[in-house]
């Protein structure tokens, strides 16, 4: 994420009076989410941000690019972020335009404890494409530093337990968090309907090995924020 775009978001909320745990509250991610926009380590995925352009009152165009303090310094970010996110939009919508140009947007959440994540999934009557990021975990203090940690998407359907998309995998030695610094996940043209959705379920399974070759598996079920009406 562009530092530019973090210190925006940093100098709206206080500008508004929000702390970071207000704001995060308000948008339904952890304040660690917030942080690591602010410092520029993250993005906020598209929902994201047309929910805070919303909840401070100010156009998409000067959220991206704080356009009336810095025009003429930030006119190439503007176009760079604008890019990034048609590219986005089109990874979750174009590739799923039909005859009726008929698809709809649901936001992903996941409902472990331990774990907060936040995502969207794009569909159709045929297929869906799903974006996963912001995944911080928020269970008890874990400094363990493991040899090997990677995460995998699945979907339970009818008893079957499908892989559909991997986040990636590291052989580096970190912790968790470092880990989940790092997590980003595309999914497109899946075979599978949000009605299909209605009846199964999703989950981001983390697997992670220590030096001494203990494993401990996470797994972090996940939500459409609405139930689907195809």
């Amino acid at each position: 994420m562009s530092s530019t775009m973090g210190q925006i978001i940093k100098d709206l909320r206080k500008k508004n009076g929000f702390t970071q745990e207000e704001l995060a509250e308000r948008l339904g991610v952890t304040y660690q989410a917030v942080s690591k926009w602010e410092n520029g380590k993250n993005m906020p995925d598209i929902t994201l941000i047309k929910e805070i352009s919303n909840i401070f009152k100010v156009d998409i165009e000067e959220l991206l690019t704080g356009k009336n303090k810095r025009k003429k310094k930030n006119k190439f970010i503007f176009w760079m972020l604008v890019g990034w996110l048609l590219v986005i939009g089109i990874i979750l919508g174009i590739v799923f335009y039909n005859e009726n140009n008929s698809f709809e947007f649901k936001t992903m959440k996941s409902s472990c404890e331990e774990f907060t994540l936040t995502g969207s999934a794009a569909y159709n009557n045929d297929k869906t494409s799903i974006y996963i990021s912001n995944v911080d975990y928020c269970g008890q203090e874990n400094n363990t530093v493991y040899q090997e940690i990677e995460c995998t998407l699945y979907e339970n359907y009818k008893n079957t337990k499908t892989k559909i998309g991997t986040c990636g995998k590291s052989n580096e030695e970190m912790t968790l968090d470092e880990f989940l610094d790092t997590v980003e996940l595309n999914v497109n043209n899946y075979e599978a309907s949000c009605k299909m959705f209605a009846s199964s379920t999703l989950s981001l399974e983390i697997y992670a090995t220590t030096n001494d070759n203990k494993k401990t598996t996470y797994q972090i079920p996940i939500n459409l924020e609405e139930n689907c009406q195809k």
